[in-house]
């Protein structure tokens, strides 16, 4: 029985010009003088091109641009530069790796200096370049490149409000402040009053609206129809409208689109006239749909000693319009304040001793040149010393305005960084038995920035955990 024939290995042809000119004769192309054969060896030799590989390529030239098969300097410079130069720039050029090779603490901490030199090249890439020579200091054992992120990226590094910063260096400024913990406005009698509770001890967090009038979980927003949404609007409008005019005993609203020369009272929601900040300028207000269809009419300040104006307020002005271009405001009726919540039972709090303490903090967490997060432990602090019944925290808890967020040097994406925080106050407070009440801000890098905004989602935290924590949209 004979033995089997071996596998065919493919090898290369060598480079010559009898085997160019035999590939070549296969397609009948054709060439005459040493000069032409001297160009095709040469374009072989400089492009590593194989005779097989030239030849068709040479075809592929020749068949598309309906050339003679008589091949000739001039052809094979066209070739040259429409061709092989092009083919040479899609290649990329061979990277040398070495998956064999066994490393050790030497060659990898050169592979690791090779990287972030190579990073450090493509980031450089995208900077606009400084004026002047630069040049790069080299590293030494004497003068080693500092890891840039090695301990920041280790998972057994203590979990502090300062471990969340790229620089664990704290604020000068917030540092150096001399009025710590200093009363700097209060609101009635203060002296007398105990400000420590009883951390939570019959005392539960309840949402004030009804269930089905209260966010308990993220919505799909962007999706009303604007018809939806103007009829809202207006029917806001209109009720506000009615308390205002019971309220203040107005006998009825006027229009905007008639010009009169006496007083008119109108309703109508605050809006600017430009894309930039609301001023005493670029206010104006939009009628209601019922007696002014909606209509816009700038509005004179002028003549009022104080006011206090937000886009989308809804408001009663009285003024006089005597062109129908623009209504000079002579009185501004404020709003009519909620009632203050009643209890079911009042003698309930002064008979059972139930005092509740509820301390109320808004951010930011982060002085303004520093992500250290130094304000956040100080309230841990003064939470676990004083034992509130309730903490509410407004936001921004990752401020949108903070330089480091604006510029994405952050070493965390905002959600991570949201939740760790959320882990230091319950891990800080848990002793005092705190209830933690978060409301969101639309300045939270992290969440929706949408009105009404829903409340945060940590789903991961443990049941003993949630027990401690309320989300308010």
């Amino acid at each position: 029985m004979a033995d089997p024939e071996p596998d065919a290995v493919s090898v290369p042809l060598p480079v010559s010009v009898e085997a160019v000119l035999r590939e070549l004769a296969l397609f009948e192309l054709r060439c005459d003088g040493a000069d032409v054969t001297d160009k095709l060896l040469e374009l072989c030799l400089s492009h590593s091109l194989d005779p097989v590989t030239l030849a068709n390529e040479l075809l592929a030239f020749v068949t598309s641009k309906a050339l003679d098969p008589q091949l000739s300097p001039e052809a094979l410079s066209a070739f040259e530069h429409e061709v092989l130069s092009r083919r040479d720039r899609r290649i990329p050029p061979p990277r040398r790796t070495d998956s064999r090779c066994l490393h050790d603490v030497h060659t990898l901490q050169g592979l690791h200096l090779l990287e972030e030199e190579e990073e450090e090249q493509l980031l450089d890439s995208y900077c606009t370049p400084a004026k002047g020579p630069q040049k790069r200091s080299s590293s030494t054992p004497e003068n080693p490149h500092p890891k840039r992120s090695s301990s920041t990226h280790s998972p057994y590094k203590l979990l502090t409000p300062n471990s969340f910063s790229p620089s664990a260096a704290p604020s000068p400024q917030y540092s150096a402040r001399t009025n710590r913990g200093s009363v700097v406005a209060s609101f009635g009698p203060i002296h007398d009053i105990t400000w420590e509770g009883r951390g939570g001890v019959d005392c539960t967090p309840k949402p004030f609206s009804p269930p089905e009038r209260s966010l308990s979980r993220s919505y799909s927003f962007m999706f009303q129809r604007a018809a939806d949404v103007r009829e809202v609007l207006l029917w806001r409008m209109e009720q506000i409208g009615a308390a205002l005019r019971s309220h203040h005993c107005i006998p009825e609203f006027g229009s905007l689109l008639l010009p009169a020369q006496d007083s008119v009272t109108v309703l109508g929601r605050i809006g600017c006239d430009s894309n930039g900040k609301l001023n005493p300028k670029s206010a104006v207000l939009e009628g209601d749909r019922e007696r002014s269809a909606g209509a816009q009419i700038p509005l004179e300040l002028s003549e009022l000693q104080e006011f206090s104006l937000f886009p989308g307020q809804v408001v009663v002005v009285e003024g006089t319009n005597s062109t129908g271009r623009r209504l000079v405001v002579s009185k501004l009726y404020e709003g009519v304040p909620l009632p203050f919540h009643t209890p079911k039972d009042p003698a309930q709090g002064a008979a059972g001793g139930g005092q509740c303490v509820v301390l109320v903090v808004s951010g930011p967490f982060t002085p303004s040149d520093s992500v250290a997060f130094e304000p956040l432990q100080d309230l841990i602090e003064v939470i676990a010393r004083q034992r509130p019944d309730v903490c509410v925290l407004f936001g921004p808890f990752i401020d949108t305005k903070h330089e480091q967020v604006e510029s994405c040097r952050l070493l965390l994406p905002f959600a991570e960084l949201f939740r760790l925080c959320v882990r230091s106050l319950l891990d800080g407070t848990r002793s005092a038995g705190t209830h933690l009440v978060f409301v969101p801000s639309q300045r939270d890098a992290h969440h929706d920035f949408v009105y009404p905004q829903p409340p945060f989602v940590c789903p991961e935290l443990p049941k003993e955990d949630k027990a401690l924590l309320w989300d308010l949209g």
